[in-house]
């Protein structure tokens, strides 16, 4: 229902009436000059207003589209919430990329190369390891129970305890240098004996053994030899109580029998 419009102003009332000279003289001073565009300006504004409100209630106005404020504000939430979330996936990307950054990558160790296996070889067996001392000739070995053992070109030399010297020579008719054999001379008593002799007739004798006592036990002498080895040589070895001699066997360096002197 629209509101019944205010009343129209009636005609302005004329006003009094000029009075002689004195009421056409402006504030200005200037006489005989009167000031119309007030009086007009004063008339015709209550009649725009009045037009504008009579237009103003002619118009009845539409209903609100809120349907359309509503899709608009939900298309505006989804933008910003579709905003938010691109800078959130690209804040986590830039925290995992850091995080990669600052874990060290170590490299994976080499393998370690193959070799392949070499075939051993098959070695045959050594020999028994020279036994043989070298002196020089007249070099004296103290040889134990105060004897003393030396070499010379033409045989071997011993002194005894008591000091007492004795040759025994390889260029008599008691020995054959063309074969292997052994000699043997022995000195002591109940308490202990000291034995020694020669080896000859071989360049590869290796070891000089006595068989000694009832039980037949075993001792193994010490061979000297000259530079060169000229083939032959000297043993010696010593035993205790009630260790008779009854064999001297020479070995060679494999370990085969080469001769042997029994007592």
């Amino acid at each position: 229902m629209n509101p019944t419009p205010p009343p129209e102003p009636g005609p302005s009332a004329p006003g009094p009436a000029a009075t002689g000279p004195a009421d056409a003289t402006d504030a200005t001073g200037v006489t005989g000059v009167t000031d119309a565009t007030d009086a007009t300006d004063t008339a015709d504004a209550p009649d725009v207003r009045a037009a504008f409100a009579r237009a103003a209630f002619d118009v009845t106005p539409g209903p609100v589209p809120l349907a359309a404020v509503r899709r608009a504000g939900r298309a505006r939430r989804r933008r910003r919430t579709a905003a938010l979330s691109a800078v959130s996936v690209i804040g986590a990307a830039a925290v995992v990329a850091a995080a990669v950054a600052l874990v060290p990558v170590r490299p994976s160790p080499p393998e370690p190369a193959r070799v392949a296996a070499r075939p051993t070889a098959v070695r045959p067996s050594p020999t028994a390891p020279d036994r043989i001392r070298t002196v020089r000739p007249g070099e004296r070995v103290e040889a134990g129970r105060g004897f003393t053992v030396w070499l010379t070109a033409d045989g071997k030399h011993w002194r005894d305890p008591d000091g007492l010297e004795n040759f025994r020579g390889v260029s008599d008719g008691n020995i054959d240098r063309a074969a292997p054999g052994v000699s043997y001379q022995s000195e002591g008593g109940p308490e202990g004996a000291f034995h020694s002799g020669l080896y000859y007739g071989t360049t590869a004798a290796g070891r000089v053994e006595l068989t000694t006592g009832p039980e037949g036990r075993t001792v193994l002498a010490t061979l000297l030899a000259l530079p060169g080895r000229p083939g032959w040589g000297v043993w010696y070895a010593s035993t205790g109580p009630g260790g008779g001699v009854t064999a001297v066997t020479l070995y060679d360096r494999a370990g085969a029998r080469l001769a042997t002197l029994e007592n």
